[in-house]
């Protein structure tokens, strides 16, 4: 999967939001223009083998991590770390 060039600083806030139970990736794509697709890619570009097990058995059927799913209207959109 091709995925285009970022900054670490950039990798590593994608990472972050991935990592979060209730950022959907629908708001990673907004921000970044990163496909569900393209993060998992990212995910386990970046990481070890074993905490992207971890973190795919977390995130996998995960209704928060999938706005359509979630049974609230709305959530956070920024981590509390994030400006702006």
């Amino acid at each position: 999967m091709q995925l285009p060039a970022l900054s670490t600083t950039t990798i590593n806030r994608v990472i972050e939001m991935a990592w979060e139970d209730r950022t959907p990736f629908d708001a990673i794509e907004s921000q970044f223009g990163l496909s569900e697709k393209q993060v998992i890619a990212l995910m386990r570009r970046e990481m070890k083998p074993s905490s992207f097990r971890l973190w795919r058995k977390r995130v996998s059927g995960r209704k928060t991590k999938h706005q359509k799913l979630r049974s609230f209207a709305e959530g956070r959109f920024r981590s509390q770390k994030q400006k702006g």
